[in-house]
């Protein structure tokens, strides 16, 4: 399974009733929470090996799975 496949079953785990392909902008749209943005880093970092840091958790890098994978995958 692809990276950006993995990314989206997360975020489907987090919130089934969003459609995530439909959004350029997770959080602005409403798709994400705060509380989402929480359990998905921990999601992210336990299912994909990612190591997110503090200062990384900003709305830039949670807008969209392609903002994520190139924020994180490298981590």
């Amino acid at each position: 399974m692809v990276v950006r496949d993995k990314v989206l079953g997360i975020l489907k785990g987090i919130r089934p009733e969003h459609d995530f392909l439909a959004s350029q902008d997770f959080i602005n749209d409403g798709l994400l929470d705060s509380f989402d943005i929480i359990v998905l880093v921990s999601e992210l970092e336990r299912e994909l090996g990612w190591s997110i840091p503090g200062d990384c958790i900003r709305h830039d890098n949670f807008v969209s799975v392609e903002a994520m994978i190139a924020a994180f995958s490298g981590s």
